[in-house]
């Protein structure tokens, strides 16, 4: 079984940081994507971030590019989002993804698995 839990959502002005965090328990599962998705009420889930375990490489959309980094922490299974000048847009609910695809080469709205997500709001 797959398990994430977010934790770290909040409120902040805008130009702030927030990070968050994403515990991964994935027992005998051989996951090879992780990423954040959010999600605003009314509109699509749209990917922000994936990293890809096999090689480490980041990759994220266009919007947070410069602003965010996602990385992972593979000795307490738990993925990260650093979100930095964040903007009123930012403003959503963010999630986290665990695929045992071996694709894992852009953002996306899906994954295999999911949390339950944070949220996140940016006053201006």
């Amino acid at each position: 079984q797959v398990r994430l839990t977010e934790s770290g959502g909040g409120s902040v002005q805008a130009g702030g940081s927030l990070r968050l965090s994403c515990g991964v328990s994935a027992y005998r599962y051989s996951i090879n994507c992780l990423g954040w998705m959010r999600q605003v009420p009314g509109k699509q889930r749209e990917g922000v971030a994936v990293i890809n375990r096999s090689g480490g490489k980041a990759y994220y959309v266009d919007s947070v590019k410069g602003r965010f980094t996602i990385s992972e922490d593979k000795a307490n299974n738990t993925l990260y989002l650093q979100m930095d000048n964040l903007k009123p847009e930012d403003t959503a609910t963010y999630s986290c993804g665990a695929d045992r695809g071996v694709y894992c080469y852009a953002p996306r709205p899906n994954f295999e698995y999911r949390g339950q997500g944070t949220h996140v709001s940016v006053s201006a």
